[in-house]
């Protein structure tokens, strides 16, 4: 029976990726940034239900820019899930974007992209996300850069963090957990050392009960910190979030 269900969810999955899609295509030429914004962040939350994941959204998200919101990096999930709460611009690796159909609604969900192996690629990426951030944007980035099991904060790097700094433009901490029907943390989304997505999809639409949730922090001001010293306030900050 679970991998009925699991099937059938799975089923229902690959229709609403295709669908959205087909939004992005043919849709969204129509459509304001903030309609098209909208329209991201309703089916992020279908999405979830596709899954049968539940969202449980504590503390604030902002409700207008410029913030670059700052999280922990725990599956391929996160970034639907911070959709969900709230939408946002993505910062991802270049390669996303030539991915079939994720990067398409990657794309079409604004993300910007990084060269990751490129420092001038940064630098030029760092600009731009300042002058997003100028023009009144909600930006996001996981300052980890890569994922992690979900026992711990991994070191942040503060590269992008400066983008913040240039803009003048305050960070809030995102702290993310998934955890099971009983409270526990649920490794099911994980997306680490040798997961495939497959197998960690695949995982997740077998789980039952499992719940994302995002933790909003008040956002910090740079206030005479570098960036580094501000992205190791932000780790501890996000620590914290987890733990409460």
């Amino acid at each position: 029976m679970r991998q009925l269900r699991a099937g059938w969810r799975l089923t229902r999955v690959i229709l609403h990726l295709l669908t959205g899609a087909w939004r992005i295509k043919f849709v969204f030429p129509r459509l304001s940034e903030a309609g098209r914004y909208a329209q991201v962040q309703a089916w992020a939350q279908t999405m979830l239900a596709r899954l049968a994941i539940k969202l449980i959204v504590d503390g604030a998200p902002p409700k207008a820019g410029p913030v670059l919101l700052a999280a922990n990096h725990i599956s391929w999930l996160d970034i639907v899930v911070i959709h969900a709460a709230r939408h946002c611009r993505f910062i991802s690796k270049s390669d996303v974007k030539h991915w079939p159909l994720v990067g398409t609604l990657a794309t079409g969900a604004g993300t910007l992209y990084i060269e990751r192996e490129s420092r001038r690629d940064a630098m030029r990426v760092v600009h731009h996300m300042a002058e997003r951030l100028q023009a009144g944007e909600v930006l996001a980035v996981f300052p980890e850069g890569t994922t992690g099991d979900g026992t711990q904060v991994l070191p942040f790097h503060a590269n992008l963090l400066q983008a913040a700094i240039a803009a003048g433009a305050p960070v809030q901490p995102v702290a993310l957990l998934f955890k099971d029907a009983q409270g526990r943390q649920s490794f099911a989304p994980c997306y680490i050392g040798d997961d495939t997505l497959l197998g960690s999809l695949w995982r997740t639409l077998c789980s039952d009960g499992i719940q994302a949730v995002v933790r909003f922090g008040e956002a910090q001001a740079a206030a005479g910190r570098d960036r580094r010293a501000l992205a190791a306030a932000l780790r501890c900050e996000i620590i914290a979030l987890r733990q409460g």
